[in-house]
């Protein structure tokens, strides 16, 4: 049996080496309503520079320690490289660490963790910051379609498929995999009950971040707590809304994530390194999958990256404690949990993107944070987050709480 194959399976999963990558911190802001929520009027560089404050307040990590910071950023002109350096440098971190932006849409978020997760296994870092950003009340559908496309390539049906809505792809997935209505207001309205009783019983403090900035008319804000969430939501008022994208469909503005500002910070370090340093280990990062699907049908993403996963892991599905699967819209997740036979017990036990929204670049990130906080009060051990992503993607990251 060859080494690898020795490090393999639950108890390897499970077990503490001097080699892991682990996590020090993970944190995030609010998420509020674009366009008219709490963050609204606060730009992505002070969101991205916040989160990167508290992950090093909580860690008291010294600033000068970390070597590279990736950002994932959706929508923003220029990929927001320009900003996400602003941002690392108002935080605090000096002008020797190095900043990249990532996007790989939804994933962007989880992107940036495995890259700097894999630069600490490859020996070129010891420590650094996984993060997104994205603020959907200045850039969501800005610039979003090119200015010029190859007649060619749109000839090809699934390049053209890339193009597609993302209220198209679900109505698609819908349609195609038989995923009613009424079982996407269900599965929505028990997001939102789920998060109404977590935000009531204060459990979202531990990983909230609060932002203090100035709005455009001078006046101070303070933003501590997800403005999306709605107590009361059900079933019934959910099937009242009429379809978004598509008359005769089931996708609606309740049953699919709300458009959202906000930002998470996952820091990172190799554990000998961090034990070296006195600095609190969170978890470890296990590893991380990323698979691609038909573009039409994008949202079955984690149906395919979380099965990947665990197979690198060598482990079950049953081994997992916690899933949390990024609610992009309804008929996505509820395909994904039954199309794994996943118990809806395990999957998103606070709520999810439905009830307390989804910016873009972000997400992967907040995932962490959340997921770390939850296994940490229900002492839970294994975890899996996940998403689809536009273009027809899926990914997946496999972690293990250690609080």
């Amino acid at each position: 049996m060859s080494a690898i194959q020795i490090q393999k399976g639950k108890d390897a999963v499970l077990s503490k080496t001097d080699d892991d990558v682990v996590i020090v911190s993970a944190l995030r802001t609010a998420l509020t309503k674009a366009k008219k929520g709490g963050l609204s009027q606060a730009a992505p560089e002070e969101l991205l520079g916040n989160v990167i404050k508290g992950v090093l307040a909580q860690s008291k990590v010294d600033p000068k320690l970390v070597e590279d910071v990736a950002v994932g950023n959706v929508l923003p002109p220029g990929g927001g490289a320009t900003v996400a350096r602003m941002g690392a440098l108002w935080a605090g971190l000096p002008n020797t660490t190095a900043v990249n932006t990532v996007n790989r849409q939804c994933s962007s978020g989880l992107a940036t963790v495995n890259q700097i997760a894999n630069e600490i296994k490859a020996g070129q870092i010891d420590i650094g910051i996984g993060a997104g950003v994205e603020s959907m009340t200045l850039h969501y559908g800005a610039g979003v379609m090119p200015e010029k496309m190859s007649d060619a390539v749109m000839e090809n049906d699934e390049a053209a498929d890339c193009l597609a809505p993302m209220g198209i792809t679900s109505e698609n997935v819908a349609k195609e995999y038989g995923i009613s209505r009424e079982a996407q207001d269900k599965f929505s309205a028990e997001s939102y009950k789920k998060a109404a009783q977590a935000q009531k019983d204060g459990k979202f403090k531990s990983e909230i971040v609060t932002v203090k900035y100035t709005d455009d008319e001078g006046n101070d804000r303070t933003v501590d707590s997800d403005d999306g969430i709605r107590d009361g939501v059900t079933a019934e008022s959910l099937g009242k809304l009429k379809p978004a994208f598509d008359k005769n469909g089931f996708t609606t503005a309740g049953n699919a994530s709300q458009v959202s500002d906000g930002a998470a910070a996952v820091l990172l370090a190799r554990r000998s390194v961090a034990k070296k340093l006195g600095l609190p280990i969170l978890g470890k990062f296990v590893t991380a999958s990323v698979v691609g699907v038909p573009p039409n049908v994008m949202g079955i993403g984690p149906a395919f990256a979380i099965p990947k996963v665990l197979e690198l892991a060598n482990i079950k599905k049953e081994d997992v404690d916690i899933y949390e699967i990024n609610e992009a819209f309804a008929s996505q997740a509820v395909y994904s949990i039954e199309k794994l036979g996943l118990d809806y017990k395990k999957v998103n036990p606070v709520g999810g993107a439905i009830a307390f929204g989804h910016p873009l670049g972000a997400t992967g990130s907040r995932q962490i944070a959340t997921a770390l906080a939850e296994a940490k009060r229900e002492n839970k051990k294994i975890i899996v987050t996940s998403m689809c992503v536009g273009t027809g993607m899926g990914m997946a990251s496999l972690i293990v709480n250690e609080q």
